[in-house]
């Protein structure tokens, strides 16, 4: 049976993909320079027997042929890059690049592709279609690897009829998967504002622009633009993280830089949002007396899990783990470019859980002490295996 030897060969190969997890994560690299990692998979590839081209520089596509290649197309994908965070866990594999960490969990994904990929190619006489493996670059920064690899035709010769991809959950225990239909997680997009006057001397105020105050009031009311036009029923959010003005205390600078990100589920509101900030904002500026630079970068779309493509694999992990281990997942703020692929073709965006309390094992991604229980990749092998396997889209 199919799902037994998937299984067996996920048990089996199971601790090796865990060697090959720890060299990529005392291996880093930063998103778009991750040319070592390329080279690391792109050799795992070979030994495999599986052909393979590379894109976007960096990107390492894979195809395997099972029977009846043409009979159905199904992609699995892995990012690679990793995040400019200096790693704080005292382990083996600790990261050997200063600054540098795999602290979102894409050397879990790419080992456990990988570890799909052989048992893939060991049974591709035993499953029908043909197995289309991204491995991709920069789903950390704008503009997202996955727009360049569709730009450069990844998603054609053949085209998937349904792609996976699957993601560390810190907050699910080691064990449980977790799935959603419909839209899962946020678009994300990033504003740049620089408030222009003159400045001067802060205790003459009434002689200058006062920047500071002109982009104290833009934060507050930037906020009201969201919380006031959207629908209380569709998430958003908007977050100015960084206020950059002034460098002594009786100086009014002549310029205050803000940053942040806009968040949404609903793209029709995402883009109305955008018009609303640039009008709004730039009526207040002006009526404050300054001057206004205002640049929105348009980044992720929103990630959009396919219904028939996730009840699907629902069932499909359900038989593969058990329904006791197959749960829900929350819908999510966070931005994923996976969201390109799902507006193209069908996609499903899982997660796979990591979190062991009892070892301590508890850290979310983006942090220092980010880490995992590694008996998830001979979970996640299997299971993404078996989901390339084995779903009908």
């Amino acid at each position: 049976m199919l799902k037994e030897k998937i299984r067996e060969l996920a048990r089996k190969y199971g601790p090796e993909y865990v060697a090959v997890r720890h060299h990529l994560h005392a291996n880093p690299e930063l998103s778009y320079q991750e040319f070592e990692t390329s080279h690391f998979v792109q050799e795992q590839l070979k030994k495999r027997g599986i052909p393979f081209e590379v894109r976007a520089k960096t990107g390492v596509i894979g195809i395997i042929e099972g029977k009846n290649p043409g009979k159905r197309s199904i992609a699995l994908r892995a990012d690679m890059d990793a995040l400019p965070i200096q790693e704080e866990n005292d382990v083996e594999y600790k990261s050997r690049r200063q600054g540098v960490m795999h602290a979102c969990g894409h050397d879990v994904h790419t080992s456990i592709l990988l570890g799909a990929s052989r048992i893939l190619e060991e049974l591709k006489t035993e499953f029908e279609g043909t197995i289309k493996l991204i491995f991709q670059p920069g789903e950390e920064r704008n503009p997202g690897g996955a727009s360049l690899l569709i730009k450069e035709g990844v998603l054609e010769n053949p085209k998937p009829d349904g792609i996976f991809g699957l993601h560390v959950h810190t907050g699910l225990p080691v064990g449980k998967l977790s799935f959603r239909s419909g839209v899962v997680m946020a678009s994300a997009d990033e504003i740049f504002i620089t408030v222009k006057g003159k400045g001067g001397h802060a205790a003459a105020p009434h002689t200058t622009t006062d920047t500071i105050l002109v982009a104290s009031h833009l934060v507050v009311a930037l906020q009201q633009i969201i919380s006031r036009n959207r629908n209380p029923f569709s998430p958003s959010v908007l977050s100015i993280s960084s206020f950059q003005g002034g460098y002594t205390t009786n100086v009014i600078p002549s310029e205050v830089k803000l940053m942040g990100t806009f968040r949404a589920m609903d793209e029709e509101w995402r883009f109305r949002a955008h018009d609303l900030i640039r009008k709004e904002a730039t009526g207040l500026v002006e009526s404050m007396g300054a001057e206004i630079d205002l640049h929105i970068d348009v980044g992720y779309p929103v990630v959009l899990n396919n219904e028939h493509l996730n009840t699907r694999a629902v069932a499909a992990a359900e038989a593969f783990v058990g329904t006791e281990n197959v749960l829900e997942t929350e819908m999510r703020m966070g931005a994923e470019d996976f969201g390109y692929y799902t507006h193209l073709v069908p996609g499903c965006f899982y997660r796979l859980g990591v979190m062991n309390s009892e070892k301590g094992i508890v850290s979310g991604v983006h942090t220092p002490t980010f880490n995992i229980d590694e008996s998830a990749i001979e979970i996640g092998m299997g299971v993404m295996a078996w989901l390339g396997a084995s779903v009908q889209p």
